[in-house]
């Protein structure tokens, strides 16, 4: 990989809908330590996410804009970090997206799946790393059925080869989140629940995780919603369910956490046998 390859800017915008692919519906699968998409993107304009991810150019390299004064550049796969915002180009080809929850290792849990690569402003930048897994997963028709469990070998993987731990009251914290998010109150409950002062709390979570609390917890938000989707409710069902005020409240919170809206990656999707959806 040349880290300072560059390209011309994708044409369209955020709006601009990708092309169909080689016709398998997209895969979302969302489960209590990490959350997975695995379809056909075309451009996702800048944007940043709450928790570390792993991006894979399941058949082709992807584009990927860190930094206008750097430019565009190529890679196969890639290491974001929570906060940290980029654009994607990946012109229509099948991209799997594997975000992780910032559970005993953070983003340290993903260095592993790039075999080689630079860091290049603040994202791991790679030539080639563990995208099979996801591309057999992408492939199956049954993926459903067991993408949790591929996706958890995946994790104990790379959690072995993980040089850092995360500090033990904000690993509590995160799985609180996961676990309560309906039945917790402000910052003050998630501090009194690991034994920490609102104040030490906010801080000490944000320099472990990478992103202030409001914002991670507005990220456990939206994958409910989306795992509301997946499931076969209606945008506007899955939204309130969530705590979303509205459909368009839900839409406005997608784009800003994706780049691109709802509808690009949500429509044509894969759902549990029986499912509804609209």
């Amino acid at each position: 990989m040349d880290k300072h390859a560059k390209m011309r800017p994708p044409k369209g915008g955020a709006d601009a809908a990708p092309p169909c692919g080689d016709g398998i519906p997209a895969l979302w699968h969302v489960g209590p330590e990490e959350m997975l998409f695995a379809g056909p993107l075309g451009y996702n304009a800048r944007h940043s996410h709450a928790a570390p991810l792993f991006l894979a150019g399941l058949y082709e390299e992807f584009s990927i804009r860190l930094s206008v004064q750097r430019g565009w550049q190529r890679c196969a796969v890639a290491v974001i970090p929570p906060g940290v915002a980029y654009e994607l180009d990946v012109a229509g080809n099948p991209l799997a997206v594997f975000y992780l929850e910032p559970r005993t290792a953070g983003i340290e849990a993903l260095r592993p799946l790039v075999w080689s690569g630079e860091w290049v402003d603040g994202a791991l930048l790679g030539a080639a790393g563990e995208a099979e897994p996801l591309r057999r997963l992408y492939e199956d028709p049954l993926a459903l059925d067991h993408a949790g469990l591929v996706l958890q070998d995946l994790m104990a993987f790379s959690n072995r080869r993980a040089g850092r731990r995360l500090d033990p009251r904000i690993n509590k914290a995160v799985a609180v989140i996961s676990s309560k998010q309906d039945e917790l109150g402000g910052v003050g409950d998630v501090a009194g629940r690991v034994g920490l002062s609102s104040s030490h709390f906010q801080h000490l979570f944000s320099q472990s995780v990478g992103v202030p609390f409001r914002r991670y917890r507005a990220w456990h938000r939206l994958r409910s919603a989306i795992h509301n989707i997946i499931a076969g409710e209606s945008f506007t069902a899955a939204a309130h369910g969530a705590g979303y005020f509205d459909q368009a409240h839900f839409c406005r919170h997608f784009r800003q956490s994706f780049g691109a809206a709802p509808s690009m990656s949500l429509k044509q999707v894969r759902r549990p046998q029986g499912a509804g959806g609209g």
